[in-house]
């Protein structure tokens, strides 16, 4: 492919850029699908959901609520003082135009039982999905009213306005970590080249294959809904993948070049040992990221799609437009050269001279180096025998600082479960029976006896639609334990003696509380099926990528340490606190539910992709002639740069998201950034080399009884490399060369 693509540059590239056009213009006249809500989480919530998707209920106003408080004193909701005010709220939010079926809390009965504080509930006009931006004006109103009356609360909570702070502060959160990650990129790869074309290829290869990506992923969307999270996932991994691969390819073939070579071989030799290196990295990422499909929950399906296809695209760009990229370019990839940035591994074979060092001390005491490095991650990984999964509360999430945030918790404190309740969707084929109401009226009753429910319970009968819906205020409110504790009564205590004894009749439980908990059970249940598909088909792909029994199970090893270092480190920092004032993630106290899942894939196939890497480069040199020892010390200095290229961006980019506002994002950041660093210092440079070292010759141990597998392995053929000096022993570190 990387020959064919360098014969014929041209036609390569224009039909690289005709593909990235035309799956943009297929993919905007095509649109994309995004997820609806009965998708994105399983369980009862979804079922909820969809009888009130299929009965045309779920397209109803959405609701909102403001709270009316005596702060202090003796000012009861009773008294004209207080009545005037709330008679404001009502003026102020019917004025601005937006608003309907205003409910006054003295008509309503919306009074709090010490009768300090008052609800006034009304809906938003128009259609539901687009309430969260037209709400702003009610927001200032209703601000305009607290700032005339210090001595009161006046609050507002609700769906629209919720959601508005939400997306804004995903939105903006989101859109900050894009726009800094590709300067951030550019920046490294300057420094790591010296030369703004070499430099730019990888961002442009990147950038292009996630452009085409999200064409592409737009068709698709039409089997298999998307969604702004899918999107923003592929943008971090297509710009990791797309900046890995091209690292790889241009690295080998500058090297080969500074070797003596002329353009043409040396791109024979970047395509026969990097371009393969590339191939079986992408498909391992691709397998990994294929782990998200077996979850059942519509996002991570999503994201697994999603991050395939970009893969696949920056892998296939990196083997065919990348040679007919370097093809063109000739010597002219280093125009733009930095003055004050020598030009990096030149005069060193592509060796770095730092990890050369590390290298001599490790390779000399190769016990004492696997030791120390092993011992450090598995003490690391140690605290996540006790990691904490949770869905994060709104002042989790967000922080209490925000008015929306205050405004839920003290809705919550004056009327407990009320901004939050579960909702019972019941269906029958009769929804007016005697045998159903009476069913309805026991569960509300007994809601409240079991201590399930504060009360009150409000109902609402859709006679044609054969469909009730309860709103049952959850005990606990805020609590997130005391809330699903709640719920489960009504599930298992509460439904089965009221309304599980009439016949025909459903009557699943969802709200958000619902949501957070069917969510995190599904997540959970998730966990065994993904880890054994990622774990079993990583192994087999490096078994047959490498002829290796021992390079298969020590790769996995090494993954799962990494990624155990990197759970034992969001354990420390965001549930016991340790260090989570430098990111801003003071009493949190849980991890996200869905990151552990999430951060297992996402690093053990970018973990898998510095691997495939570095042990393709070892290999290679022991083809050639080297001793096992010989063979990791040529690979590992001479990947070193690359793959500390590589992963400096990486760390970057994704430390941007430690700094975001919302806390599941710092949690990925952090997350993803330390694994990364981890990976690619004590994992590739010190435990890996040690551990090789250990093992010998035994390193490329395949049994007799496996000798059927068919041999995947590629190595470079009809081509007369300059001569790698064979390194019997350690030796001291010299000032220049590689050792004798």
């Amino acid at each position: 492919m990387g020959g064919w693509s360098a014969r014929h540059r041209w036609t390569a590239v224009g039909s690289w850029l005709l593909f990235v056009v035309l799956a943009l213009v297929i993919g905007s006249m095509a649109g994309r699908v995004d997820l609806t809500d009965r998708e994105e989480v399983p369980g009862e919530f979804g079922q909820a959901v969809a009888i009130l998707d299929d009965a045309g209920l779920n397209d109803g106003p959405a609701g909102e609520m403001v709270l009316v408080q005596a702060a202090g004193g003796s000012l009861k909701a009773t008294d004209p003082a207080f009545r005037a005010v709330v008679g404001e709220v009502v003026a102020a939010v019917e004025g601005t135009g937006e608003v309907a079926s205003v409910e006054s809390p003295y008509d309503a009965g919306a009074i709090s039982e010490d009768g300090r504080s008052a609800l006034v509930r009304f809906d938003m006009r128009g259609d539901p999905q687009t309430a969260p931006d037209r709400v702003e004006p009610v927001v200032e109103a209703v601000s305009g009213v607290q700032d005339k009356h210090k001595d009161l609360k006046v609050e507002q909570f609700g769906a629209a306005s919720s959601e508005k702070v939400f997306n804004d502060a995903f939105g903006s959160d989101f859109q900050r970590a894009e726009y800094s990650a590709l300067p951030v990129a550019l920046g490294i790869l300057l420094i790591a080249f010296g030369a703004l074309v070499a430099a730019l290829l990888p961002v442009l290869l990147a950038m292009t294959a996630f452009l085409a990506t999200t064409g592409l992923v737009a068709v698709v969307s039409h089997a298999v809904h998307m969604s702004d999270t899918a999107n923003s996932v592929m943008l971090l991994v297509g710009l990791a993948v797309g900046v890995d691969y091209c690292l790889f390819y241009l690295r080998r073939e500058r090297e080969e070049r500074e070797a003596g070579h002329d353009a043409q071989t040396a791109l024979r030799i970047a395509a026969a040992t990097s371009g393969r290196a590339v191939l079986v990295s992408g498909v391992t990422v691709i397998v990994a990221m294929a782990g998200m499909l077996f979850t059942g929950i519509g996002d991570f399906k999503a994201m697994g799609l999603a991050t395939m296809m970009v893969v696949a695209v920056a892998m296939f760009g990196s083997v065919t437009v990348l040679p007919a990229l370097l093809s063109l370019l000739g010597e002219r990839v280093e125009k733009g050269r930095i003055p004050f940035l020598r030009r990096r591994g030149k005069g060193t074979g592509g060796e770095s001279r730092v990890w050369r060092a590390i290298l001599g001390a490790v390779l000399r005491r190769p016990v004492v180096a696997a030791a120390v490095a092993g011992g450090a991650l598995v003490a690391l990984a140690v605290p996540a025998v006790g990691l904490n999964t949770a869905n994060l509360t709104l002042s989790q999430e967000l922080g209490d600082g925000l008015p929306i945030v205050r405004a839920y918790e003290d809705i919550n404190k004056a009327f407990p479960g009320g901004p939050d309740p579960a909702q019972v969707v019941v269906k029958a084929s009769d929804i007016t029976s005697p045998e159903v109401r009476q069913a309805i009226d026991a569960f509300s009753r007994a809601a409240v006896a079991e201590g399930a429910s504060p009360g009150p319970v409000e109902s609402e009968l859709h006679e044609k639609e054969g469909v009730a819906v309860l709103k049952v205020p959850l005990t606990g409110g805020t609590d997130e334990e005391r809330a699903e504790a709640s719920l489960k009564v009504l599930r298992d205590e509460v439904r089965p003696g009221t309304l599980g004894e009439v016949a025909g009749l459903t009557a699943p439980i969802g709200g958000s509380t619902a949501a957070s908990m069917d969510f995190t059970d599904k997540i959970g249940d998730s966990v065994p099926p993904v880890f054994a598909f990622v774990v079993a088909f990583a192994f087999l792909l490096m078994l047959l990528s490498f002829r290796s029994l021992t390079i298969a199970i020590t790769s996995i090893v090494l993954n799962l340490l990494s990624v155990g270092a990197a759970y034992g480190i969001l354990t420390i920092v965001f549930q016991h606190g340790w260090g989570a004032g430098l990111v801003g993630a003071e009493g949190v106290g849980a991890i996200v539910a869905w990151l552990p899942l999430f951060l297992f894939v996402i690093l053990f196939g970018l973990s898998m992709d510095y691997h495939v890497f570095v042990v393709s480069r070892i290999r290679e040199a022991r083809m050639r002639g080297l001793t096992t020892q010989g063979a990791i010390r040529h690979g590992i200095t001479t990947t070193a740069g690359v793959v500390t290229s590589a992963a400096v961006i990486m760390v970057a980019v994704f430390a941007i998201f430690g700094t975001l506002s919302m806390q599941s994002m710092k949690q990925m950041g952090v997350g993803l950034a330390a694994a990364v660093l981890i990976d690619a210092t004590v994992i590739r440079g010190v435990l890996l080399p040690a551990v090789m070292a250990l093992l010998g010759e035994r390193n490329w141990y395949l049994p007799k009884w496996l000798g059927w597998l068919p041999d995947m392995t590629h190595d470079e053929a009809g081509v007369a490399p300059a001569p790698v000096r064979q390194v019997t022993a350690p030796a001291p570190v010299e000032p220049s060369g590689v050792g004798r």
